[in-house]
């Protein structure tokens, strides 16, 4: 198994005294997180699909190995609520084109009034193309249903593993031969870091779910103050204590706690 770590964007301006040094510019902070984690998700997306110039831009500053995940655009998820789902998702991956072979999974995170049709997520997931890895997280408590799982096993496509306050607001489920988790808000303090206990808990859900040779993407997106970067840093850190094969993620960081 492959533990693909990282956070969700890198933008952050809490996080020159975390990640980035004072003489890093803003415009080379890409660059410089590259050189500490292998991926990232690309959650300003869902707010603005940036253009294929933009996408393409940013696969020219990265290095080979590095792998980014985009967030789907509200566009289809909020505003179209996945009905009509041609031409969002046809926009979506024209643009997200641009990352080339930088390109990895398309989160599609559900409104929390969105009740569960699997019909519509089985006609949504149909429009992507074929190799395309979709992961689903849903927010309404509706989704926690047989029909949903047998939709998504279908497809391919994973069931996103989120956690809120360290614990699980989704189904563990395997849908797929690939994984994806996303860290919403430990309850560790300073808040909202996660605690040693919870992230252990979470690699051993992790690798007792999927073997090695699978692939699993997994995101901190408990960006303030910049608690994603520590706590990607110390997962990463405490994954290769269990013996699990991680990308790289900060050294100086995750020795710090």
């Amino acid at each position: 198994m492959t533990l693909y770590v990282g956070t969700s964007g890198w933008q952050y301006k809490d996080w020159r005294e975390v990640l980035y040094p004072a003489d890093v510019p803003v415009r080379r902070w890409l660059e410089e997180y590259a050189e500490h984690f292998a991926t990232v998700e690309i959650n300003n997306a869902f707010y603005g699909l940036p253009s294929r110039d933009t996408f393409a831009s940013w696969a020219g500053r990265v290095p080979k190995d590095f792998v980014v995940a985009v967030k789907a655009s509200r566009y289809l998820t909020h505003i179209k609520r996945l009905h009509d789902p041609e031409e969002p998702v046809h926009r979506l991956m024209a643009h997200a084109a641009g990352l080339g072979a930088h390109l990895g999974p398309v989160l599609l995170q559900l409104p929390p009034t969105l009740r569960a049709d699997p019909a519509l997520l089985d006609s949504c997931l149909a429009g992507f193309p074929l190799g395309t890895r979709v992961a689903v997280e849903p927010r309404h408590p509706s989704w926690s249903a047989p029909s949903v799982r047998r939709v998504l096993e279908a497809r391919g496509a994973a069931l996103c593993w989120a956690d809120v306050r360290a614990h699980p607001a989704t189904p563990l489920w395997r849908t797929a031969d690939w994984g994806y988790v996303r860290f919403h808000e430990g309850r560790a303090q300073p808040w909202p870091r996660y605690g040693q206990h919870a992230l252990e808990t979470w690699i051993d859900r992790i690798a007792t779910t999927w073997a090695d040779g699978e692939d699993v993407f997994a995101y901190f997106n408990n960006d303030l103050g910049g608690a994603a970067v520590g706590d990607a840093a110390l997962f990463g850190r405490t994954a290769e204590r269990a013996r699990r094969t991680v990308t790289r993620t900060p050294r100086a960081l995750a020795s710090r706690r």
